[in-house]
């Protein structure tokens, strides 16, 4: 199956302070783009990419605080990124 379509994939976070640190500083994208959320100004939506949104690179995160205990339903184990190669 070859996928042409993906612009990007949203999730959650309920720490934007460690999800920025993580996405930033571990894996070397960079932070394109911070909104709010549309429909929850409250929330902040965080945008990654390659610097240029290559395909495959971007993922965006909806920042809405929650407990620990009440985070999620574990329905997502994997998130795939494309990278340029071997060594990256």
């Amino acid at each position: 199956m070859q996928l042409t379509g993906l612009h990007h994939v949203t999730a959650i976070t309920a720490q934007a302070a460690d999800n920025l640190a993580f996405y930033t500083r571990v894996l070397g994208l960079r932070l394109v783009k911070k909104t709010v959320n549309q429909d929850d100004v409250s929330a902040y939506h965080l945008f990654y990419a390659d610097g240029r949104a290559s395909p495959g690179t971007d993922i965006t995160f909806f920042d809405w605080p929650a407990p620990a205990e009440r985070r999620g339903t574990d329905s997502i184990s994997r998130t795939l990124l494309r990278v340029g190669g071997a060594a990256s």
